[in-house]
């Protein structure tokens, strides 16, 4: 029996999913966390062989002996994962101290995670990426600006989401952000496009065997930092370009056994990195997107990633195939705002669409709102008409 030790399985709720299908492969579902046992889901319960509790899940010291104890007791561990861009480094180092060799170990990880170091992938796999300069000195912010020009955008070189980037306009804000001694960010230039991304699950020889991807209507950006509604969508059918530039970046990373999720602008205007509609690289994620998208990849395409997943861990394959294709869109609402149409009468008009209506967690209310409903349309106009209706 193989043995999958999974960090954190609780969190976010749906990732009991992924354990679900990983027990019902045959897998030993070894959980390590910092949830007390009683306060885990039922259902999360009902699939893990063992659970062990930290104190602290940034207590390495602690992971270290968790893991430690459950190869001492089950053997030799053939994955462990998280599935989850916080633990991408830990997980690394887990791997790289056990001899874990399904997943990225330490000497890879930093590729994944640096936003600077991405960029010789971007090249290899023939994608264009911003211009960037890594942020030393006022000094040298302002000869980078000279070639590119004002706005730039500055976030961390290793972060997560879009916590702490900010679009710099002029050089009164360029002073005021470097006032603040920042440490270990990245500056680039200033990118007018529409993100869209490339999910899919890759097998043990590189080659995906799932595949689709989503449009933000709106800068996750501008979300966090003024507040804004939250709006995106999963698409019936993956444009060509993306699904070509997505699989260049997963022959390039030489990406295996892994759920993905890469970013990528299509241009909204012509601009110094190419012309209108061509696409060009953002980041990649070598995890699921963050919840709920798991959930909507399953409604947009009548199917189970979770098994697909799980199978593909399993048995390098799946039979798990996609059904009727839809438009999923999530909106979210922020709290504080004052909205034309209550809850209850989102919920009737669209009774037939909706597929949830909840309260977002709040570790993730930053950038998604306060209270999401998501919903699948046969068209795109439909789906627009249904954000138009939420947001008025």
């Amino acid at each position: 029996m193989k043995n999958f030790i999974f960090v954190s399985p609780n969190f976010p709720d749906s990732y009991r999913y992924f354990c679900k299908e990983l027990k019902k492969d045959g897998f030993n579902v070894l959980g390590i966390g910092d949830c007390p046992y009683d306060e885990l889901n039922f259902e999360l319960k009902e699939c893990l062989t063992e659970y062990y509790k930290v104190s602290d899940l940034e207590n390495y010291d602690e992971v270290y002996r968790a893991v430690a104890f459950f190869i001492h007791k089950y053997g030799r561990i053939d994955f462990l994962e998280s599935n989850n861009e916080y633990w991408l480094e830990r997980d690394a180092a887990l791997r790289t101290a056990f001899n874990i060799t399904s997943g990225y170990g330490l000497s890879r990880v930093k590729a994944v995670k640096y936003k600077s170091k991405m960029k010789k992938y971007y090249e290899k796999a023939g994608i264009k990426a911003a211009r960037h300069y890594l942020v030393k000195s006022l000094a040298g912010c302002k000869k980078f600006i000279e070639k590119v020009d004002y706005p730039v955008i500055v976030k961390p070189d290793n972060g997560v989401g879009a916590n702490a980037t900010y679009k710099i306009k002029n050089e009164n804000e360029l002073v005021d952000f470097m006032s603040g001694k920042p440490q270990g960010y990245i500056m680039e230039e200033y990118i007018d496009g529409i993100v869209n991304s490339y999910d899919a699950i890759v097998d043990g020889s590189g080659n995906p065997v799932f595949e689709t991807g989503l449009c933000e209507t709106a800068s996750i950006m501008d979300i966090v930092n003024n507040g804004e509604n939250s709006l995106y969508y999963y698409l019936p059918e993956i444009p060509d370009d993306i699904r070509a530039a997505g699989r260049a970046v997963l022959k390039a990373f030489g990406v295996k056994n892994r759920f993905v999720h890469f970013e990528f602008f299509r241009l909204t205007r012509d601009q110094y990195i190419g012309k209108k509609g061509e696409v060009v690289a953002l980041e990649v994620n070598m995890r699921p997107a963050g919840s709920p998208s798991t959930d909507m990849m399953d409604y947009a395409n009548s199917t189970d990633v979770y098994k697909i997943w799980a199978d593909t861990l399993a048995y390098g394959s799946t039979s798990v195939g996609c059904g009727r294709k839809y438009f999923c869109g999530f909106v979210s609402r922020r709290d504080g705002k004052t909205f034309a149409h209550t809850e209850e009468e989102i919920k009737a008009k669209y009774a037939l669409n909706l597929k949830s209506a909840e309260r977002v967690p709040k570790v993730l209310s930053a950038a998604m709102a306060d209270f999401s409903f998501i919903a699948n349309f046969d068209t795109k106009k439909e789906m627009q008409e249904f954000f138009n209706y939420v947001t008025e």
